[in-house]
């Protein structure tokens, strides 16, 4: 649930957030490829340092390179990686793998490196953080494509005083401006402003980490994991305008070369439809491929929903998607924004092509993964009751988003309004969505497929 002028360029992406950041605002996807750096990388230093970082890079990457899903997730449940092992493959895929140029920062528990892409010309800078364990645990794992004519330097330069103090003092800026609850959003910016009076930010001289630090502090106060602040190696557009022609075809481009996120759409064994989707992606530009994920069905006596990775998008996505499980007119949701004091309401669509799947029993699968706009989806047909939710309660984010500019480079996800269930008049922030049945996020395919069995049993 995100409102943001795309930013594309910072591509090839793996951003592998902490567990307890799964999922930052959007775009969500950015373009899968990027050209590589207008000048090489610097000369290779292939070696992995031996520290707990330098060791968990070499298994990753070797697990990564391998396009094994077992040995992906192997790696997965070793180093407690947040990233699923799908998903890794999924990018594994697109990638072809990646080559180690060079580990140019390198401290025990973190460091950062640059890759070369297998399959194309593409070149990334990668960040690493992990904390000690047998074998350590990763913390964060993010890959991010060179931007055109952005330098390795240019990727995570160093910023002085003058810098985070603009940075701090426009983002209290737009957080005392647009952020969905004032109150909590003064509490935010004296926050701020106390780390600043106490040399909090003094020592820290790296962009990424310095936006990083901001991020952790603003969501110690709100709780808020739709609020972080971003370090962009390319221009951040001044103003809040349009996107340009141009922006909107990279954009486009990206996402149709992820099929908008879609990865599966099947008929299970009992005559039970399956459709995997990562994203809630622009209803405009993906609308199409719901529609052909459900045509792709036939007829089935039963439909499973599997957002376990779904980090959320789109509203109107949202309500294009479940207009395909109504036979009438629906209201699923409202949006309520603080300034202007605005309520958009969202109703699904009676006229949507294709076939429909009214009279099928729905089953939703969840995880902790499950965040924003997949929890609306979830939230919103467990209280219609036209779905069972199955898996682990949801990651609990609620408040859709608004890029801003902080200065050229740096910005902020704003949460600028908040959902508002029409049956529950209230949502699912900080609580998630609660299962109907609950079992761990791995059992829950195999939970829905034996519960649509015996729901098609005939009764004696």
């Amino acid at each position: 649930m995100a409102r943001m002028r795309p930013v594309i360029g910072v591509a090839l992406v793996i951003a592998c957030g902490s567990t307890t950041n799964p999922a930052p605002p959007a775009p969500r996807v950015e373009a899968p490829r990027a050209q590589p750096p207008a000048q090489p990388p610097p000369p290779a230093n292939s070696s992995f340092p031996d520290t707990p970082a330098g060791k968990t890079l070499r298994a990753w990457l070797d697990a990564f390179n391998s396009a094994d899903e077992t040995r992906l997730q192997a790696f997965v449940t070793a180093y407690k990686h947040p990233q699923p092992a799908d998903r890794m493959l999924a990018f594994r895929n697109m990638t072809g793998g990646f080559d180690l140029v060079e580990v140019d920062k390198s401290e025990r528990l973190a460091l950062r490196f640059i890759v070369k892409e297998k399959a194309g010309t593409a070149t990334a800078m990668g960040w690493l953080k992990t904390k000690d364990g047998d074998p350590a645990e990763i913390v964060s794992l993010s890959v991010l494509a060179f931007p055109p004519g952005v330098t390795a330097a240019e990727m995570d330069p160093a910023i002085d005083a003058t810098t985070r103090d603009r940075v701090i003092d426009a983002a209290v800026a737009k957080l005392t401006d647009l952020y969905v609850f004032p109150a909590v959003a003064k509490k935010m910016g004296q926050a701020l402003r106390e780390h600043q009076k106490a040399g909090a930010y003094d020592a820290v001289t790296e962009s990424r980490a310095f936006a990083d630090l901001v991020t952790e502090q603003l969501q110690a106060v709100s709780k808020d994991r739709h609020l972080r602040v971003r370090f962009m190696p390319n221009v951040v557009p001044q103003g809040d305008g349009e996107p340009t022609a141009d922006e909107k075809a990279k954009y486009r481009e990206a996402l149709e070369r992820d099929n908008c996120g879609f990865r599966k759409a099947e008929r299970l064994d009992g005559n039970i439809g399956y459709i995997k989707f990562d994203m809630f992606g622009d209803a405009e530009i993906c609308g199409p491929k719901a529609t052909a994920a459900f045509g792709a069905l036939g007829a089935v006596d039963a439909l499973i929903f599997d957002l376990r990775e779904n980090g959320g998008g789109e509203p109107a996505m949202v309500a294009f998607v479940s207009s395909y499980l109504f036979a009438k007119r629906t209201h699923l949701n409202d949006l309520y924004e603080r300034k202007g004091n605005k309520t958009t309401k969202y109703w699904t669509k009676p006229g949507v092509p294709g076939p429909k799947f009214i009279k099928q029993p729905v089953y939703v699968l969840t995880s902790t993964r499950t965040f924003s706009g997949a929890e609306e989806f979830s939230y919103n047909l467990k209280n219609l009751k036209r779905a069972t939710i199955v898996g682990e309660t949801t990651g609990g984010g609620a408040h859709p988003t608004m890029g801003q500019r902080l200065d050229d480079h740096f910005m902020i996800g704003v949460p600028f309004a908040r959902a508002v269930n029409p049956i529950t008049k209230t949502n699912w922030e900080g609580t998630g969505v609660e299962p109907d049945v609950k079992v761990p996020a791995d059992q829950a395919l195999d939970t829905a497929k034996k519960l649509a069995a015996e729901r098609g049993k005939p009764r004696k």
